[in-house]
């Protein structure tokens, strides 16, 4: 026991001793500007090109610079990261009135060199690609050393029968190293590849092709997804026959099985078995092409916008990179499938480009059963998953034991992207899946913007992550929200159209043979901006939330609401596993509130009570005249393939027109779109109608 007197010297020294502390740390902040401690902790991941400039000693010095010294960050860090055979000039060139976007004009590259070649001497023997096929625990390892002679003997199949510089290439394969090699191949020999998701229908798939005018396409007998068959090379031919362009299909035999072949159709590994594993890669400038890719138009007639090689690449490498912090020996699992835009930036360059391990994810989220993903990341022990929404309120909804029955201690990052991740579905990944100790990185970007664009991350170390929004801009993106006169909203707490009033290297630079339409789509509606077609908040604090798609943004009777903001509210309620919420023509309000909402199956329920409890809560946490004139309950939500919500069609069903869905037969389930049809003329249509099915 210590004495009075003994206990007053302690309590004293201890008072002096985090005095001192406290000195010290006044200390370490007043020389961490200097070169003593470089950038470390100026941002979550080091940028070594920045560290000799003492006035970027903070995370918010450093995104001003990128901002006010645009050029010179992003030349800084294109003679860096890129590897060049002819540099670059003149910076950048662009004029968002004109829709014109040129970066690194003059300069020469490969993209195939930046993501392969350039790692082989050191570390050729190191993983490239995990293939995580559609069984579990069939994993494929390719080292790039391997990677590099699928490309390379792929390249000289291609050159063979004639494809060059320029040309444009259909692929239409499953996530497969097969696909990412016939990818760098056409980067390497200067083609353009156009990537479908293969799950399109052979109209959607021709519809691609013609646009393009691609006279190649790269296919495979089969795919393999959630231990069904796909008959992709069926597909392919009936897209041929449509088409009318096509004069080479090579086909990559996933599952052996025997298809019929044609004068056009070629055996991809046949072909590839005679050839060299060297190819000299196609100096390319800046500004050419490296792909193009296809996104839903409002017109119904898809978009495809393409991509540069340089500013492309660099932008999905940086973004990789700096948004998850990704270190070196990790492995990356990006779920995405290679045929969407998160496929080429997370799945392929981004992680190649870093000389990193990125996952090619066959299989869906529920086969063999719901703990497809977690089990995956023990089995490889990944540091770094990257999926949608979709996914996990759809897991959510199957609950937790799925997930803590195998160990996830190896994770870092907890990444999402597709749409607005709602409160309760972060909570959950946030706590089951991290356990609280790895960040959730929910990110904003689109197909048009090539990279991550608003993320929690990167920021200053330790900087808070909120739920439900991503927060922060990327290096060199200045959001804008403005009004409906084209006005900048000024200050915080304001709700607007999402622009961006600064030109970053990543962006697309066309719409394919319709640069008017890229004109008029992105840069017309808010001189002087690019407009994203999505709307947002700038909270209090100055952090971004998306509210949805502008045309998701209601207006009941004059007021504004972001539909994503009431869904949040209603997937709160413990009994509900998701919801979709549109606006319908209302002969009072002029917009009326529609919700179709999906229960946890474990549930019980009194729908009529359900429905009261639902509309208060909206009441409650929003107003009045936010909660849903109708609420439907529904088996499900019609999506894609990709997990996106088709809110078009539930847009067309609310307002009573099932005779104007349009094409349904792309979607994951359409049987579901057809339940709804069927339970919303039960419970709001008195009169017959005829379904359109």
């Amino acid at each position: 026991m210590f004495s009075t007197q003994q206990r007053t010297f302690s309590l004293t020294n201890a008072r002096l001793f985090v005095a001192k502390l406290h000195k010290l740390s006044e200390r370490y902040v007043s020389l961490s500007s200097s070169n003593l401690f470089s950038s470390k902790g100026v941002t979550t991941t080091l940028f070594p090109e920045f560290e000799k400039d003492n006035t970027l000693d903070i995370h918010q010095n450093l995104y001003d610079y990128s901002i006010n010294s645009s050029e010179t960050f992003w030349a800084t860090l294109a003679r860096s990261r890129l590897k060049w055979s002819k540099e670059f000039s003149q910076v950048s060139d662009c004029n968002f009135n004109e829709g014109k976007i040129r970066w690194f004009m003059d300069g020469q590259l490969n993209a195939s060199v930046n993501c392969v070649d350039r790692h082989l001497e050191k570390n050729g023997d190191n993983v490239a690609l995990i293939w995580e096929k559609d069984e579990p625990g069939t994993e494929e390892f390719i080292t790039y050393r391997q990677l590099s002679e699928m490309v390379n003997k792929m390249s000289n199949v291609l050159k063979r029968h004639g494809v060059g510089k320029g040309d444009p290439v259909a692929i239409y394969l499953p996530t497969t190293p097969m696909a990412v090699a016939a990818m760098l191949a056409c980067a390497r020999i200067g083609a353009i590849h156009n990537v479908v998701f293969a799950g399109f229908s052979a109209g959607s798939l021709s519809d691609r092709i013609k646009n393009a005018k691609a006279e190649t396409v790269i296919t495979a007998d089969e795919g393999i997804r959630g231990g069904k068959k796909i008959p992709l090379k069926a597909v392919v031919d009936d897209a041929v026959k449509l088409s009318g362009c096509v004069k080479r299909v090579f086909v990559y035999r996933r599952t052996k099985r025997d298809v019929p072949m044609t004068d056009v159709d070629f055996d991809l590994e046949k072909e590839m078995e005679s050839e060299s594993i060297e190819c000299k890669p196609e100096e390319m400038n800046s500004e050419d092409y490296l792909f193009m890719l296809y996104t839903s138009g409002s017109t119904g007639k898809p978009k495809g916008l393409a991509h540069s090689t340089a500013g492309y690449l660099l932008y999905a490498g940086m973004t990789q990179k700096h948004v998850f912090d990704y270190k070196q020996g990790e492995r990356f699992g990006c779920v995405a499938d290679i045929g969407w835009i998160t496929g080429h930036s997370y799945v392929v360059y981004g992680p190649l480009f870093n000389g990193g391990t990125t996952v090619l994810f066959e299989s869906t989220p529920v086969y063999p059963d719901p703990g497809r993903y977690w089990e995956m990341v023990e089995r490889l022990k990944l540091q770094h998953i990257y999926l949608a929404p979709t996914a996990l309120r759809m897991l959510l909804k199957e609950g937790k034991s799925w997930v803590t029955k195998y160990d996830r201690s190896t994770l870092r990052k907890l990444g999402c992207v597709g749409e607005p991740l709602n409160r309760e579905a972060f909570d959950w990944y946030n706590v089951v899946v991290g356990d609280r100790k790895a960040d959730v990185v929910d990110t904003w970007w689109q197909t048009e913007t090539g990279g991550i664009t608003i993320s929690p991350r990167p920021s200053e170390e330790g900087a808070e992550i909120l739920p439900a929004m991503p927060m922060r801009p990327f290096f060199g993106i200045k959001p804008a929200l403005v009004d409906k006169n084209g006005v900048e909203l000024q200050g915080n707490n304001v709700m607007g159209a999402l622009c961006i009033n600064s030109c970053w290297p990543g962006m697309a630079r066309t719409i394919y043979g319709d640069h008017q339409r890229f004109i008029d789509t992105y840069f017309k509606p808010f001189k002087g901006y690019y407009f994203s077609g999505d709307g947002a908040v700038r909270d209090k604090q100055g952090y971004y939330r998306i509210t949805g798609r502008m045309d998701d943004v209601l207006n009941v009777s004059g007021h504004r609401l972001g539909t994503a903001e009431i869904e949040d509210v209603i997937d709160d309620h413990p009994e509900i596993a998701e919801s979709a919420v549109v606006g319908f023509p209302h002969e009072i309000k002029g917009e009326g509130i529609y919700a179709y909402v999906v229960l946890m199956e474990d549930g019980k329920h009194n729908e009529e009570e359900l429905e009261e409890e639902l509309r208060k809560m909206v009441k409650t946490k929003i107003t009045g005249f936010a909660q849903p004139d109708k609420i439907l309950f529904s088996p499900g939500l019609p999506k894609t393939r990709s997990g996106k919500i088709m809110r078009r069609i539930l847009r067309k069903i609310a307002a009573n027109k099932p005779n104007e869905l349009g094409d349904v037969s792309t979607l994951f389930d359409p049987s579901i779109v057809e339940a709804i049809v069927k339970r919303h003329g039960e419970k709001f249509i008195e009169a017959e109608y005829e379904l359109p099915f």
